[in-house]
C-alpha cells in the first residue's frame, strides 16, 4: 500500500527536541521508545518537504533525485554498526538534493541546536565529478558568478572534513577561492540564519529554492564538463536571478 505524505507546512520545534534527548539517550532501547516522535517530527515533514520541492527540482535538473526515500534524499539516523563503533545514532537530519551518493547536493542539516541550509561541493574525482577540473580551468568564471550571482558574501566557507570549521564566515570568491584547492569536501552554508517564523512554515520552501537558485549557476562546474554551456541553459531557462 502506497504512503499518503501530507500537505507540507513547515518543519516543528519537536524536532530539535527529539534530537537534543537523542543526543543524551543515544541507545536502542530509547529510540523504539520514541519512535513515533521520531516518525512524526522528522521522517513525515521532510518527505511533505521533498514532495514539495520536486517540482521545481524536476525542472532545474531532472537528475537531482526528489524521491522521498532514505538513501537518496534523507538520510538515516542509525548508523550501519558493521563499519561504525559507539553511538547507534546520528543525533543530526539531513536532507540533501544530489545525483547520486556523495555527489555534489543541496542541503537542510538540522542538528540538536542549530539549524542550517547551503551546499556540499565534491572535489574528489570521480566518474561525473567534474568541481576539481573546473576549479582548474574556469577560476575567473567562477569568481564573476559568485560575484553576479551574490554568493559572495552570502555564504560562509567549511571544511566537512574537519568537522565542519568554519574557515571563511563571509565567502568571497574573489578573495577567498584558493581556499578550495585545500578542501575536498566544501561547505557553503548559508551566511544569514533563517527565522523560526520560516523554518516552522511553508516558507521554508521559498526559502530553499530561493538559495538553490542562487547557488545552482556554482553547481554548474560540479555537474558538468562544459559548464558554461550548463549555466547558459539554466539561464536560459530560468533567466539570470539576481
Amino acid at each position: 500500500m502506497k504512503e499518503s505524505i501530507t500537505p507540507f507546512n513547515g518543519f516543528n520545534k519537536e524536532l530539535f527536541k527529539f534530537l537534543k534527548d537523542l543526543k543524551k539517550n543515544n541507545n536502542v532501547e530509547w529510540f523504539h521508545k520514541n519512535k513515533d516522535r521520531y516518525q512524526n517530527f522528522l521522517v513525515w515533514p521532510s518527505k511533505s518537504f521533498i514532495v514539495e520541492m520536486a517540482p521545481f527540482l524536476n525542472r532545474l535538473n531532472p537528475a537531482v533525485r526528489t524521491e522521498p526515500k532514505f538513501n537518496e534524499t534523507i538520510m538515516r539516523l542509525n548508523k550501519d554498526m558493521r563499519f561504525a563503533k559507539g553511538e547507534p545514532y546520528r543525533a543530526f537530519l539531513l536532507v540533501h538534493f544530489g545525483r547520486f551518493k556523495l555527489d555534489s547536493e543541496f542541503y537542510l542539516y538540522f542538528q540538536p541546536d542549530a539549524f542550517s541550509l547551503g551546499m556540499f561541493l565534491n572535489k574528489k574525482s570521480g566518474d561525473n565529478l567534474y568541481f576539481a577540473q573546473n576549479l582548474k580551468r574556469y577560476p575567473k568564471e567562477i569568481i564573476e558568478v559568485c560575484k553576479r550571482y551574490k554568493i559572495s558574501g552570502n555564504y560562509s566557507l567549511s571544511d566537512l572534513e574537519n568537522e565542519s570549521e568554519i574557515i571563511v564566515t563571509k565567502f568571497d570568491a574573489a578573495k577567498h577561492l584558493e581556499k578550495f584547492n585545500d578542501i575536498d569536501f566544501i561547505l557553503l552554508d548559508r551566511a544569514k540564519p533563517v527565522s523560526e517564523k520560516v523554518l516552522f512554515s511553508d516558507g521554508i520552501v521559498v526559502e530553499t529554492i530561493k538559495m538553490i537558485s542562487q547557488l545552482y549557476p556554482l553547481y554548474c562546474f560540479a555537474i558538468s564538463p562544459q559548464p558554461l554551456k550548463e549555466l547558459q541553459k539554466f539561464e536560459d531557462e530560468f533567466g539570470e536571478i539576481i
